[in-house]
């Protein structure tokens, strides 16, 4: 069971024997590896930890020591799976990912990769009033309600964070429904689950395959 508190979640493991690695947030990381254990995706993994989100430049430091290192180690294609809006709202992790030469998904943040990027997700909620959670990132949610609790934010408070939000949307990803849907009730957020949408692991395999076809050839 994951510890209830931020951690380092980074990590890296390349064989070189892939085509392709993938640098991602680890708010997908059950995704990933369900896809590759179940012979649907041939990369190399490598996972940056998703609470890193709380704060840019940590994200950023992080994420730009994963690259050097994953650069140094994999000679094949590289594939950066974080959203345009990741690093802040000019651009930033686009040209992150240009200034080290490798290809990132055609994607808002996590929650557009899940639904197959494109902006998909901007277009399900044009009022910007819906949750839509993932796994990964209803457990964000949990570990940031820890870290604030000791930090002295009480659950009123925390809640209160989410309450211009009309209501969760679950993205089921992983085809454990209930799981999730009681996760969210413990979560603090205070929020209705109005729909569950069961949308599997194949919009993020079409976004990081789109990726992967842009990706530079190295070598």
């Amino acid at each position: 069971m994951q510890q209830s508190q931020f951690k380092n979640e980074n990590s890296m493991s390349t064989s070189k024997k892939s085509a392709v690695c993938i640098v991602s947030c680890s708010v997908l990381r059950k995704e990933f590896e369900r896809l590759k254990r179940e012979g649907k995706l041939d990369a190399e993994l490598v996972f940056v930890s998703k609470n890193f989100h709380v704060d840019y430049a940590q994200l950023e430091s992080n994420l730009r020591k994963i690259l050097d290192q994953t650069k140094g180690q994999f000679g094949g294609k590289i594939v950066l799976v974080y959203g345009d809006l990741c690093l802040g709202q000019n651009g930033e992790m686009k040209k992150l990912a240009n200034q080290y030469g490798v290809s990132k998904v055609d994607a808002l943040n996590c929650i557009d990769c899940q639904m197959g990027g494109k902006g998909r997700a901007k277009i399900a909620d044009p009022d910007h009033n819906l949750m839509f959670l993932g796994p990964g990132m209803i457990e964000f949610f949990r570990d940031m309600r820890i870290n604030l609790k000791r930090h002295g934010m009480d659950d009123v408070a925390f809640a209160g964070i989410f309450s211009g939000m009309k209501g969760i949307v679950i993205l089921d990803t992983l085809g454990n429904t209930e799981q999730l849907v009681e996760a969210v009730k413990q979560s603090g957020m205070n929020l209705p689950v109005i729909e569950t949408r069961h949308v599997g692991c194949q919009g993020i395999l079409d976004t990081v395959h789109r990726a992967a076809k842009r990706s530079p050839h190295r070598g």
